[in-house]
């Protein structure tokens, strides 16, 4: 069975490519059984223009996937459930968490608008913490529950503390914060002849918890990543050891990075694997069986 997955969403274009851009992502995931999105992107205008160039979804996707709540990755869901409403939406329990950036002594939302009442009234929720089958042979990783290496993190993310969360929009003073735990964070895992596709969105629980979550659920080798690794904020001595993890426990998965990955860990990685390194800008299309 042919499987594709496009690039539809990504902070980088290739030059004179007539896509446009933004800092967020989106993949379109096609196969014999039909199509579905993962994620949406920041903005309404991004994703239609770039969707208009590729044509097919949303309008004949079969589901919305969401791999974490951040707008970046969701800011465009309005406008795809305005197109298909009812759509199933396969996310994590833990997505409607309030979620802040403190950036300049403030902290701005940066989690859903919608309470998980009110997006139930314009979707059909699947909200699991197990792997979910999307369609068939083309699996959500869950949640990840197992965390011994380095995650994705930022210092600026935020999530408020206590059983009496304020509205995003509603902050009291002296609110308590603590860091954001990512628990909604969750990648796509595809079924593939020569072994598994691994997407992510931000990949915030980490790339190497990911890839070893999917190892131990699948049984099987992940030949392939693809998405945003967040490593822009990995120091040296982090990026080495993903390095040697990724040569000496998974033989080395092709990449095709994008996103949150960052330069410097794309140049490390180009550097220690050559080409099987590769970028995955808007309009980026691969084809696995």
């Amino acid at each position: 069975m042919t499987k594709k997955i496009t690039c539809v969403v990504d902070n980088a274009v290739r030059h004179g490519s007539p896509f446009w851009g933004e800092h967020g992502l989106s993949f379109r995931v096609e196969t014999d059984d039909g199509c579905f999105l993962f994620d949406t992107g920041r903005s309404e205008s991004v994703l239609w223009h770039n969707l208009g160039l590729l044509g097919g979804c949303p309008r004949q996707a079969k589901a919305l996937v969401l791999s974490h709540a951040h707008t970046d990755h969701t800011g465009a869901l309005i406008a795809v459930l305005s197109q298909k409403p009812g759509l199933p939406i396969y996310a994590s329990p833990d997505l409607f968490r309030p979620r802040f950036a403190h950036k300049e002594d403030k902290y701005k939302p940066i989690g859903l608008p919608l309470t998980q009442e009110e997006l139930g009234h314009l979707a059909d929720l699947r909200l699991n913490d197990a792997p979910a089958e999307v369609l068939p042979g083309v699996w959500t990783s869950g949640e990840i529950t197992e965390r011994t290496e380095p995650e994705g993190r930022s210092d600026r993310h935020f999530v408020p503390t206590g059983e009496n969360t304020p509205s995003p929009q509603d902050v009291p003073p002296g609110y308590e914060w603590q860091s954001d735990p990512y628990r909604d964070d969750m990648s796509l895992v595809m079924e593939t002849e020569e072994g598994l596709v691994l997407i992510c969105g931000c990949c915030h629980a980490g790339l190497l918890n990911t890839l070893a979550q999917v190892r131990r659920t699948f049984q099987r080798r992940t030949v392939a990543v693809l998405g945003g690794t967040h490593l822009v904020e990995a120091d040296e001595a982090h990026l080495q050891h993903v390095i040697r993890t990724l040569r000496d426990t998974y033989g080395t998965p092709n990449l095709y990075l994008n996103h949150c990955t960052g330069q410097r860990a794309y140049v490390a990685l180009v550097n220690a694997f050559g080409d099987r390194v590769q970028p995955c800008p808007v309009g980026t299309t691969l084809i696995f069986d």
